[in-house]
């Protein structure tokens, strides 16, 4: 079972001092010398995550590192072409570039930037950022780029690809990424949909190359029962896909839609629109937790994680287990041994 953590800065979300990321590097660190193949770091609407990252590659030296997700409109083509082959020199070739295309509220109304075709503008990134890491000249005749100079990204390359995912929830995003990408990272994805999941990304792939293989790294999100306060803990992973589903644009909840929880979303949205929030967050059931999420005790947990590697999740990203090193390296040694 291939295993990735989720890492924010400082190794806890929204903790920044000094100490903070200290203890996420040492954890990391510790995630590295178990065998966890990759450390991920997202970016939103808080801090950037390439210096984050920059100060992983310099901290270790075989773990993965990448980010899961930089948006496709903040940053040019070319600017995250020139951070990521920074990365890849300073990290000896182990960087993974993960996009996505975020949404209107956060591309519109933080980065001031329409928010126009954003899958015809993932296609025309993945191409340039490709050109320039491949060493190749620069000149491009897009849609939205045109780039006639012929630019080169000039730098001693550790090698001349670095490997792409990209963030697709809708099927028209999960095939096109199947074609221009390396892999993919589903969120808040069925276990029971890995396999169909699969096959939307293959017809993709068809189109350059039918032996093409891909990787499905779905973010899981980890939840340890120990008979303290588990009722909570229910109700904190049921809140997590209640504003997804209701606070989070449309994307989330058409793409549960079409996973199978038709009536789950549709009688959360209903009460939600009437502010009966109760009723909202209780329309998502136990049942549809677990089939996206792994929730139960420390002795179940690693029986469930094979079971979604079986079903067909590659590369499992869970979030870097919160407390002090020992209890990280107790989690991450219960489903690694």
């Amino acid at each position: 079972m291939r295993l990735g953590i989720l890492a924010q800065f400082g190794g806890v979300r929204n903790e920044t001092s000094a100490q903070d990321w200290q203890l996420g590097i040492d954890k990391i660190k510790l995630a590295e010398s178990l065998g966890v193949e990759c450390v991920m770091v997202s970016e939103a609407w808080g801090l950037s995550a390439i210096p984050w990252m920059s100060l992983i590659a310099t901290h270790t030296n075989t773990i993965q590192i990448g980010s899961c997700i930089l948006n496709s409109f903040s940053r040019s083509p070319a600017a995250l072409a020139q951070e990521f082959a920074s990365l890849d020199v300073l990290s000896n070739g182990r960087m993974i570039f993960g996009l996505g295309a975020s949404g209107a509220n956060v591309i519109e109304h933080f980065h001031g930037i329409g928010y126009q075709k954003p899958l015809r503008r993932m296609r025309e990134y993945i191409d340039i950022f490709k050109i320039l890491i491949s060493g190749e000249k620069l000149i491009y005749d897009g849609q939205i780029y045109k780039l006639e100079r012929g630019f080169r990204l000039e730098y001693d390359r550790p090698r001349n690809y670095i490997p792409i995912y990209i963030a697709s929830l809708t099927p028209k995003s999960v095939k096109q990424s199947g074609e221009i990408a390396d892999g993919i990272f589903p969120i808040h994805w069925p276990k029971e949909q890995f396999a169909s999941l699969r096959q939307e990304l293959q017809v993709g792939a068809d189109l350059v190359d039918p032996k093409k293989s891909l990787t499905i790294a779905p973010q899981t999100r980890l939840v340890v029962l120990n008979g303290d306060d588990d009722d909570s803990k229910w109700l904190q992973s049921k809140q997590l896909v209640h504003y997804y589903i209701n606070r989070m644009g449309t994307f989330y909840w058409e793409a549960l839609i079409r996973n199978g929880f038709e009536e789950e979303v549709q009688i959360s949205r209903k009460a939600w629109e009437s502010r009966e929030v109760d009723k909202s967050i209780n329309a998502i059931t136990n049942e549809m937790i677990e089939s996206m999420q792994v929730i139960g005790t420390i002795e179940e947990i690693k029986d469930k994680f094979i079971e979604r590697s079986k079903l067909g999740a590659d590369l499992q990203l869970i979030q870097m287990p919160a407390g002090d090193l020992e209890y990280t390296k107790k989690i991450l040694k219960t489903l690694l041994d």
